[in-house]
C-alpha cells in the first residue's frame, strides 16, 4: 500500500445540529470523567460524548443480542490450541449471530451494515481497525493481538462475509499473529457509512 495513494475511510463527520443540556451528576463521577479527558488530551465536552455515543451505537444493544465482556487473555488461550476444524464450527456458529446482531442494530442485512456493524464491534471492545481506500481497493485492517489462531479465525470469518454479498469477488489477506489485512476490491465510491 503506497501511503501517497492511500486514503483512510472514515465514519461520516457531518455537520451535525448540536444543542446545549445540563445534567446534575455526582461529583465523584464528574471527576473521573475530567481525569479520563485529561489522560486522553481532549476535554471533558468530547469525553463525555464518546462516552454518550459508544453508549448509542453499541452499548445499549450489547445485553439485548447478548454480548458479554470477556478478558482478552481468556480469548487469548482459548485460541492457542484452536485448529481449523474449531475454526469452522466457530464460524458456522457465529455467522447467523452475526446477521441477527446487524439486523437488529441497523434493521437490513447487507453488506455495508454488516462492515459498519463489525467496526462497531472492534471500536467497543477496544480492537484496533482502520479501513483504507487504494483506488477501488479496500484494505481492511484488523489489529486484534490474539495470536495466530485468531488471525486465521479473522480471515476466514471475512471471506465467508465477503463470499456471502461478494461470491465472485476474490479478497487477499496478509496476516500476523496479531493482525489481518484484508483486501478486497468494492470499487473507489464504496462507504459502509453511506446507506
Amino acid at each position: 500500500m503506497d501511503s501517497d495513494t492511500v486514503k483512510r475511510q472514515r465514519h461520516p463527520t457531518k455537520k451535525e445540529k448540536t444543542r446545549s443540556i445540563t445534567y446534575r451528576l455526582p461529583v465523584k463521577l464528574v471527576e473521573e470523567i475530567e481525569t479520563e479527558a485529561m489522560s486522553h488530551n481532549v476535554s471533558h465536552n468530547v469525553m463525555a460524548r464518546q462516552i454518550l455515543e459508544k453508549y448509542i451505537q453499541w452499548d445499549r444493544f450489547a445485553d439485548k443480542i447478548g454480548i458479554i465482556p470477556v478478558p482478552k487473555k481468556i480469548l487469548d488461550t482459548l485460541g492457542m490450541d484452536m485448529d481449523a476444524k474449531e475454526v469452522n464450527e466457530i464460524i458456522n456458529i457465529i455467522k447467523p449471530v452475526i446477521k441477527d446482531t446487524v439486523l437488529f442494530i441497523k434493521g437490513k442485512y447487507d453488506l455495508k451494515r454488516c462492515i459498519e456493524t463489525l467496526e462497531d464491534y472492534m471500536r467497543a471492545s477496544g480492537m484496533k481497525s482502520d479501513h483504507r481506500v487504494e483506488g477501488d481497493l479496500h484494505h481492511f485492517v484488523i489489529q486484534h493481538e490474539l495470536g495466530s489462531n485468531w488471525s486465521v479465525f479473522t480471515e476466514q470469518l471475512l471471506k465467508e462475509i465477503f463470499h456471502e454479498f461478494l461470491p465472485d469477488t476474490k479478497m487477499k489477506c496478509q496476516t500476523t499473529k496479531s493482525t489481518v489485512i484484508a483486501t478486497i476490491t468494492l470499487g473507489a465510491d464504496f462507504s459502509e457509512h453511506d446507506y
